[in-house]
């Protein structure tokens, strides 16, 4: 693990996203084969892997944990990065970072067997001190024993491929003993590091207990560890379909309206479970989960996630499903981008430059198999860029206006406007004892509002804290979006469904050709 730290400049447009697309598009990236295939292909990686800690340098100081061949985990970034605390001396000040990186590197290499193909748990976005961390599930018993043994054998030396065949249940009696001292040992570790990175919630988005296959039980989860290792942490089991429902969302024109997952199938066998207490503010009907369609069912989703990680508290969140490579960077992406929109993280970042980082970090960088995908048509990272659409109004943000601290104990802020107002009008000013600030939100130059105001006492603006406009948040995922939109369909392309007799563009091609001057009779944009 390197002790390097950054804070360097850079910009990202769009050919540098039109080639990150096309990389991705080409093979999966992987550490310990330099990246990608061939000598090309790796200075490609390289610039992009180098264009990503340009970018969290614009707003963090970070260290790096050292992963250049792969060796704590074949697809996770050469260069992981530890995001330590924003770069201005007032965030120093308020969330620096208790996180030693030597002691950090050691528990990771200590807990990396206990999940599913080494991929632990893995701080990625900071916000107010807290760490969101994503990886994938527990790993079972078949998984531990078996990486290094018939697994790597058949596999032609991969460690990517599954252990199912060899799989042997943790039920076993004649192995029951053994079995529970490794999981003590492997699970201690695992333990041990969410509890140094202060995570206290745990979301869990596999619809099964555990993973089976060939009738074997080849993953676990927390939630289902007979020996409720992971009882002192906050588990939410937040059921989501996985990649292959995406098929769907692709074969209905990249419709996600209307499109319910079938919750009836054999293998879906854990339900939704959230404590009461972390869901009375966000007025969602919980019971009704198996009737939301694929739009309302990431957007609740994504609120829950919201309203943890702004919490009162010092808590980080992990959020997981089995690999860690397909819903959980759904999560992650989506979580990042509303945040960023919010002007609550990476607030000098464009754009076009925080997309650049969310699709080549969160997505590529960490194994997100797109070529594979694409070739099932199970397009859950274009839905991913395309759901900003669903999340662009003010119940998506983490800036809550009537909670704004305001150095005017028990007003709000729309009864400090009020007061404005009213000091406008009135013979006796109030400016004696009260100073007029107005401070624009970073990233969303020129956007102020009435709402962007605060009174405050004389000599305290330096505690002035800023709001975003909605607008402003919809401008900027719009934003994200459109610049998604544009450079996907020049690259990879979306390929139409030709459902309709006419043999028009459809749903989502029509409206995004109108939108960008883009039309023609091809079934690929």
């Amino acid at each position: 693990m390197a002790g390097a730290r950054g804070c360097p400049q850079a910009g990202s447009g769009e050919r540098a996203l039109a080639e990150l697309l096309l990389e991705f598009s080409r093979a999966q990236y992987r550490a310990k084969d330099g990246g990608g295939g061939g000598a090309g292909s790796s200075a490609k990686v390289e610039r992009i892997e180098k264009r990503c800690l340009e970018l969290f340098g614009r707003d963090y100081c970070y260290s790096l944990i050292q992963n250049v061949n792969g060796e704590i985990c074949g697809h996770y970034p050469r260069q992981i990065v530890f995001l330590e605390y924003e770069s201005t001396d007032r965030e120093r000040n308020m969330f620096e970072s208790t996180v030693q990186v030597s002691k950090l590197q050691d528990l990771i290499n200590r807990s990396k067997m206990a999940r599913c193909r080494g991929r632990f748990v893995c701080p990625v976005i900071l916000y107010k001190g807290k760490h969101v961390c994503r990886s994938a599930t527990l790993a079972g018993w078949g998984e531990l024993y078996g990486r290094t043994g018939y697994n790597y054998i058949f596999s032609g030396g991969s460690d990517d491929a599954w252990a199912d065949t060899e799989d042997l249940s943790e039920e076993d009696s004649a192995f029951r003993n053994a079995d529970s001292q490794l999981f003590d040992k492997v699970r201690g570790h695992d333990i041990k590091l969410l509890r140094y990175l202060s995570i206290r919630y745990i979301c869990d988005l596999m619809v099964e207990n555990k993973k089976v296959k060939f009738g074997l039980n080849v993953t676990s989860s927390e939630k289902v560890d007979k020996a409720q290792r992971y009882a002192d942490f906050t588990l939410l089991s937040i059921p989501y379909p996985g990649c292959e429902f995406f098929k769907e969302y692709k074969d209905r024109d990249y419709r996600a309206e209307g499109l319910v997952f079938n919750w009836k199938q054999d293998y879906v066998d854990a339900p939704l479970s959230i404590p009461v207490s972390l869901t009375r503010s966000l007025n969602i009907d919980w019971s009704e989960y198996q009737s939301w369609d694929l739009v309302q069912q990431t957007q609740n989703y994504l609120k829950l996630l919201i309203s943890l990680i702004n919490g009162d508290d010092d808590s980080g969140l992990l959020v997981h499903c089995i690999s860690g490579w397909d819903r959980t960077p759904l999560f992650v992406a989506l979580l990042r981008l509303s945040l960023w929109a919010d002007g609550l993280i990476h607030a000098s970042l464009e754009p076009a430059e925080i997309l650049y980082l969310t699709v080549a970090y969160d997505w590529f960088l960490f194994g997100h198999m797109l070529v594979d995908r694409l070739s099932k048509g199970e397009e859950i990272f274009f839905f991913c860029f395309n759901f900003l659409k669903h999340i662009t109004s003010e119940e998506f943000s983490a800036v809550k206006l009537q909670r704004r601290k305001s150095l005017l104990p028990g007003f709000t802020v729309e009864e400090i406007c009020m007061l404005k107002q009213r000091d406008r009008g009135s013979t006796t000013s109030l400016s004696s004892d009260f100073s007029l600030v107005l401070e624009s939100s970073p990233g969303a130059a020129g956007s102020f509002t009435s709402e962007a105001v605060e009174l405050m006492p004389a000599g305290a603006q330096t505690q002035a804290a800023w709001l975003v406009p909605v607008a402003g948040r919809e401008s900027r995922l719009e934003e994200v979006r459109s610049a998604f939109l544009a450079t996907y369909s020049s690259t990879i392309g979306l390929k139409a469904v030709p459902s309709s007799p006419s043999g028009a563009l459809g749903g989502l091609l029509e409206q995004f050709a109108r939108g960008v001057g883009l039309r023609g009779s091809s079934s690929t944009l």
